[in-house]
């Protein structure tokens, strides 16, 4: 019942708030840094929020764990909305990200402690500092999955890759409890996906998640992994996977992140610098379509989350699956320090190939 209701929740509320949108303003113009055609609607996020809210309220009813999810993600989701409207400044999003952090931490009672045997050398858990961890892995999460929001469908089906591996996870666990939420979530979020790749037909042409969207996800799948990590504590208090699987299992937003953190550190710039330096942009200056670098990225993530599966299903040791994160992820730095370079060798290459085939052309009509 709760999945049928995200799902059609979901559309029914796109409809509903999209002619709302266009009338306070609430839309997305093009600029320098934006090509889109025309004021696109930012109303995806409130819809999958909503969906998910009244379908939690069917799946768990007296949940206050549920209960308390719901109340950080609203806000969460008011905060972009106030971002999307009037640009806040960095330092009011993350004071406000760290105090709905603390519904989490501090009201539920969840946060990062148990990091797993990382090193070889036995479980490691860092206790009440954890409640830090927790802060900063709320920010990250929120902001990992906002950068991610750079062409159509992309932060959505990064989002529907990480929930599904979630519910998966917890299926092979046996953990009941809260499978139903990440199966919620992916149920909300692919009606926007519909409309956002322009799939359905009719008046809505398409819609954005915005940051209330962006927001929301990140906030959703900080809760879901430090959940299925470190166990409820009033319940069984069991894990359902190993925290080293959750590294994985984001693997694209957290290594984009990181990655793009790290190269405006370097250059003397802020954090939160906006520019047009992320995976999707290399994708697109390197030649591919956007269908195209969605389509590549997302079969990334896919196989970053098998691979965190099957360490789980085999019992792949910890130490092993972290070495192998930190691997791949000096991999990915690396590369893209020097991608620039590999995208204009292809740029000038397939320019060189078409200029080729323009003077056969031009040669074989005189002849």
């Amino acid at each position: 019942m709760e999945i049928i209701a995200a799902i059609a929740i979901s559309f029914a509320s796109v409809f509903i708030l999209k002619p709302f949108a266009e009338k306070v303003g609430l839309v997305d113009k093009p600029n320098a840094r934006k090509v889109h055609k025309g004021s696109i609607p930012l109303v995806g996020g409130i819809a999958f929020y909503i969906a998910t809210m009244f379908a939690c309220m069917l799946a768990f009813p007296s949940e206050k764990l549920i209960t308390l999810f719901l109340i950080s993600s609203a806000f969460v989701v008011f905060l972009g909305v106030l971002d999307d409207y009037h640009n806040l400044s960095v330092r009011s999003r993350i004071v406000s990200q760290i105090l709905i952090a603390s519904i989490m931490v501090f009201g539920a009672d969840i946060y990062i402690h148990d990091l797993g045997n990382l090193v070889g050398l036995g479980s490691i858990d860092i206790s009440v500092f954890g409640a830090l961890l927790t802060f900063v892995a709320v920010i990250g999460a929120i902001n990992a999955f906002n950068m991610t929001d750079g062409i159509d469908g992309l932060a959505g089906s990064l989002a529907l890759n990480t929930f599904a591996s979630v519910g998966i996870l917890f299926y092979l666990a046996n953990q009941q409890d809260f499978i139903a939420l990440p199966i919620i979530l992916v149920c909300a979020i692919v009606p926007y996906l519909a409309f956002n790749l322009s799939l359905v037909p009719g008046p809505v042409k398409k819609i954005f998640m915005g940051d209330a969207g962006s927001m929301f996800i990140g906030l959703s799948v900080i809760w879901l992994l430090t959940l299925g990590t470190q166990g409820d504590a009033s319940k069984t208090g069991e894990a359902a996977f190993r925290t080293v699987t959750a590294l994985w299992i984001i693997g694209i937003p957290l290594m984009d992140m990181a990655a793009i953190i790290y190269r405006r550190v370097r250059k003397g710039q802020s954090a939160f610098l906006p520019d047009r330096d992320h995976l999707h942009h290399i994708f697109l200056r390197a030649g591919f379509s956007s269908r195209q670098s969605l389509l590549i990225i997302f079969s990334l993530s896919c196989v970053y989350s098998g691979f965190g599966i099957a360490g789980e299903i085999y019992q792949i040791p910890e130490w092993i699956m972290f070495v192998s994160f930190l691997a791949v992820f000096s991999v990915y730095c690396y590369a893209l320090i020097r991608v620039w370079k590999l995208v204009r060798w292809v740029r000038r290459s397939t320019v060189k190939r078409i200029r080729k085939r323009q003077a056969k052309l031009v040669s074989a009509k005189h002849l």
